[in-house]
């Protein structure tokens, strides 16, 4: 399908994503986009992998029943999410550290303090805040932890009806140039870190999921610091998908972060 990406602008702007607190769910950010058309294949009729190409989908069942509930997603989603990623990356110790809760429904973002979809083409951390993560969760073991491979990766689903509207777009990594990724300071109320923006290139490839459903997960990485030719970074973005039904439901999914440490 043909749809928009917004990209960043490369116009020389300091780039700055702002969040307020967790009771907060107000951003500021600053740049400007660059907003293109390109092709967006269903990566279902695909042959994807976590370090070809960065992401793949995968059966997944989940045994959480209400993902609004804090302590289910600590001592059930968080062991379900660490496992998966074991067995799809090959890691010998996985740590989830965080997650966050997406609706394309105002009134529930504003009830529930929830996100919204992104829409904006970025990968979550940098070559130097991959790094600067572990330090800040694992500060004790950091310095042995850091002299071999490690990745952070992510587990993104629906988290109660198949996704209709404003699906995840994830670019392959082998299209990704290194000039493309655009630095941007990721402020916090108590710790400032990096993500990457994404300016254009057409040579850019582009992937979604058709109606995923509660029962699958994308797992991807957004960073990685093996140098040797395997997916690093995989910018992504929600996009405005052309062939939602009039009426689908809003948007609810869950992504969640991991450190996966070989």
């Amino acid at each position: 399908m043909q749809a928009e990406i917004r990209y960043t602008a490369a116009t020389g702007e300091k780039l700055v994503n702002e969040t307020f607190g967790p009771n907060n769910i107000q951003r500021r950010t600053s740049g400007s986009d660059d907003r293109r058309r390109v092709e967006i294949r269903d990566g279902r009729s695909e042959s994807l992998s976590l370090d070809g190409n960065g992401f793949a989908l995968v059966p997944h069942a989940t045994r959480v029943v209400d993902f609004l509930d804090e302590k289910e997603l600590k001592g059930t989603y968080y062991p379900e999410v660490e496992a998966l990623i074991r067995q799809v990356s090959g890691a010998a110790r996985v740590v989830a550290f965080d997650h966050t809760l997406r609706s394309g429904d105002e009134a529930e973002r504003e009830a529930r303090l929830l996100r919204e979809p992104v829409l904006s083409a970025h990968n979550d951390y940098t070559e130097w805040s991959g790094p600067n993560r572990v330090r800040e969760i694992l500060p004790d073991e950091a310095d042995a932890l850091l002299k071999e491979r490690f990745a952070i990766i992510q587990v993104w689903r629906a988290i109660n009806q198949p996704i209709q509207s404003n699906p995840l777009a994830i670019a392959d990594a082998r299209s990704v140039a290194a000039e493309d990724l655009l630095i941007a300071e990721r402020r916090y109320p108590h710790r400032v870190g990096q993500t990457y923006r994404l300016k254009f290139n057409p040579a850019h490839r582009w992937y979604y999921f058709s109606r995923m459903r509660r029962d699958e997960a994308l797992v991807f990485k957004v960073y990685d610091s093996a140098t040797d030719g395997r997916a690093r970074f995989t910018p992504h973005t929600s996009f405005e998908d052309p062939s939602t039904p009039p009426g689908a439901p809003p948007r609810q999914s869950i992504e969640a972060r991991a450190l996966a440490f070989f």
